[in-house]
């Protein structure tokens, strides 16, 4: 039996100041904790404890702040909490079973205000500032607004099935595989999403391997061949760069700085002066605007250090290819209408697999050479984990073939047709 200590007064545990525990009577093991303050200003913290034992544990359960909670409510505490153990309860499992009750309230409560388009929204707004191209968020927004809304857009989050992700999917499996797939992977990132923040449980039904793909849908390589960029033969890009070499305009400029350098038509564009170094035959590309997130040196042969020291600087731009407005660059369907314009049925970025291709067919250089130029990641791991340097001097060189191999007129026969519009 415990002993029970003098019962004090409110006056006299109102004048308790020692730091410590003072037992105050009553109740078995009803405390008044008292905390240093380390503001000497300050009056020093008081609550109060319950010491007792649980079973075979030590406990000290909290009853609340002096002078909040007062002296006889404390009394009242400690003794119904003593009166719980006697029972067999243990007040403190009690407590945070109780407090756990209330989060999972709190949580189911916030999960029934959580539709799939207030998911969608929140999870763009969250990742959008991450994205490497701002359209990025407008395709997420603009896709899912005309696909999946329409279907789940309002429903919660936590009741979307595996029927509703079908019922998106079936109408433009076969005609519009690309995009619904893409449709599909964005409604599977809302989901995962949703699911961290609680607003739903159990598994994704947007998820392909081991679901959807179980679901009947036609295999996504026989309803949507992969196709690559329309591109040139290696053999038509000497006729087409004479061609293009007459066309006016900073857009037919970009063009023939793409083909030469073999770089994506975004980097060109959006390329400074500040990022060109015309003594060292190199242009440096910030991470920001790579594919991968990595700069990317570039070597510059002689005849793109020719071409560019023969563009005007622009007033008011530091762009070396500066668009039609002040201060803007090409837009990115300039180059694809100069091509046009042209009569050439191909597009800029095909210039990328011409490279390729030549450089698999004609040169003797390896093929981590040809990924390094063209900003690849390496596929094979255990060459890419070996492979510190970034290659740059045989880079150079295999830039300096190819410049001068599009610049080399071919052998021409007699029964060669030459390409459409650039004759």
């Amino acid at each position: 039996m415990p002993r029970i200590a003098k019962e004090l007064g409110a006056l006299e545990i109102k004048h308790l100041k020692t730091p410590g525990y003072h037992a105050v009577g009553g109740v078995p093991g009803l405390t008044l904790q008292i905390s240093p303050n380390k503001d000497k200003d300050k009056p020093k913290a008081k609550s109060w404890l319950l010491r007792v034992t649980v079973g075979d544990k030590r406990r000290e359960i909290g009853l609340g702040a002096y002078p909040g909670v007062g002296v006889a409510l404390a009394r009242e505490k400690a003794q119904q909490a003593r009166d719980e153990i006697v029972a067999g309860l243990d007040p403190v499992a009690t407590r945070v079973t109780a407090r756990e009750s209330i989060r999972q309230q709190q949580i189911e409560e916030k999960a029934m205000q959580w539709t799939f388009r207030s998911c969608a929204e929140a999870y763009i707004k969250l990742r959008s500032p991450g994205w490497r191209n701002p359209k990025h968020a407008s395709q997420w927004t603009n896709t899912l607004e005309t696909y999946a809304y329409p279907t789940i857009g309002d429903l919660l989050v936590r009741n979307i099935n595996i029927g509703h992700i079908t019922a998106i999917l079936e109408p433009h499996w076969t005609t519009k595989n690309e995009t619904i797939n893409r449709v599909r992977n964005r409604i599977e990132l809302v989901l995962d999403w949703a699911k961290v923040r609680k607003y739903r449980t159990g598994e994704n039904p947007a998820r392909w391997k081991g679901n959807l793909d179980k679901a009947g849908f036609a295999e996504r390589n026989k309803v949507a061949p992969v196709t690559g960029h329309r591109a040139l033969g290696a053999a038509d890009v000497y006729q087409f760069m004479e061609e293009l070499r007459k066309v006016k305009g900073y857009g037919a400029r970009c063009l023939e700085f793409v083909v030469l350098t073999a770089c994506r038509s975004g980097e060109a564009r959006l390329a400074t002066w500040s990022e060109i170094d015309l003594v060292t035959k190199t242009w440096t590309v910030p991470g920001e605007r790579m594919k991968s997130g990595r700069p990317q040196r570039v070597p510059l042969s002689d005849e793109v250090i020719t071409l560019l020291e023969s563009l005007p600087r622009m007033d008011g731009t530091v762009l070396v290819f500066p668009g039609a407005k002040k201060g803007k660059p090409l837009s990115d369907v300039t180059m694809t209408k100069v091509m046009r314009g042209m009569g050439v049925d191909a597009v800029p970025h095909g210039f990328r697999a011409t490279f390729s291709s030549w450089c698999a067919s004609s040169t003797g250089y390896p093929v981590e050479v040809r990924e390094m130029a063209l900003a690849h990641a390496i596929k094979d791991g255990t060459v890419a984990a070996y492979q510190r340097s970034d290659l740059f001097e045989k880079r150079r060189n295999l830039m300096a073939d190819w410049a001068k191999f599009i610049n080399t007129a071919p052998v021409v026969s007699d029964n060669v047709v030459p390409i459409r519009g650039v004759a």
